[in-house]
């Protein structure tokens, strides 16, 4: 995480992410922004023309500005500001959220 160039390879390469208008990215963050991994993931897709949607879990810290603004950077897609979670989210909460965006 201290490597910000780092990038984790991926196992899979079939995300459906080519049919989709929103695309949903959920990880725990860490110190204000996204594991490396997810950076990866941006990378091995094309999300032009899509509407990126974080959406975090954490102990502590926020979703912070640093990762939708990286996201974007990556990507060039809309990123939404995200929402962070508490570990103990109901699904019902969730589902509420996604539901208003």
């Amino acid at each position: 995480m201290s490597d910000k160039n780092c990038r984790p390879a991926l196992a899979d390469k079939d995300a459906p992410v080519a049919d989709a208008e929103v695309v949903f990215v959920g990880y725990p963050v860490w110190w204000y922004r996204e594991p490396s991994i997810i950076d990866s993931f941006l990378e091995a897709y094309d999300f032009s023309g899509k509407k990126i949607v974080p959406f975090v879990t954490s102990g502590g810290s926020g979703i912070g500005p640093e990762a939708p603004a990286r996201m974007r950077e990556i990507t060039g897609a809309e990123v939404d500001a995200g929402m962070r979670f508490p570990a103990d989210a109901s699904a019902e909460s969730l589902k509420s959220w996604a539901e208003n965006l």
